[in-house]
């Protein structure tokens, strides 16, 4: 089963239990992956759904912060409620050592020898890395193996 048909079916069972906090944040899931395959002209695969996630799952992030700052706890629930269910469908995350030894094996197999090529190492890593961890944690990993 594809990850977009579990996702429809998820939003049946939600409009069949009546619940519609997770009816609509399974639309708005839905919508954006719709957006993207009629940008794209082209069905999008799993790994396709996942960037999609892991974008609204930035976004959420973000404007729950800002809620907070702004003292708006209502809305920051509310973003606090869709970011965890989008995160149900994430695949499961890798550990601190298993990032630690892709990041090792992608500058090796890279050559990497200085800060310069970390473009060649984070190219190597995206896919395999890509929805199963913090791009921004992993980047700052490899900034650090290839500086010292």
């Amino acid at each position: 089963m594809t990850l977009k048909s579990r996702i429809n079916d998820d939003l049946k069972a939600a409009m069949r239990g009546g619940d519609a906090r997770r009816r609509d944040a399974l639309r708005l899931l839905l919508a954006a992956v719709k957006q993207r395959e009629v940008d794209e002209r082209k069905e999008l695969a799993d790994a396709d759904v996942v960037g999609v996630i892991e974008r609204m799952i930035k976004q959420r992030r973000e404007s729950i912060a800002q809620f907070e700052k702004g003292g708006r706890q209502d809305l920051a629930q509310n973003e606090k409620f869709e970011s965890d269910l989008l995160q149900g469908y994430m695949p499961q995350a890798l550990s601190d050592a298993e990032i630690a030894a892709a990041v090792a094996e992608a500058i090796s197999a890279t050559g990497a020898k200085a800060p310069a090529d970390m473009g060649k190492v984070m190219g190597a890593l995206k896919g395999k890395l890509a929805g199963r961890a913090d791009m921004t944690k992993v980047s700052a990993l490899v900034k650090s193996n290839l500086a010292g």
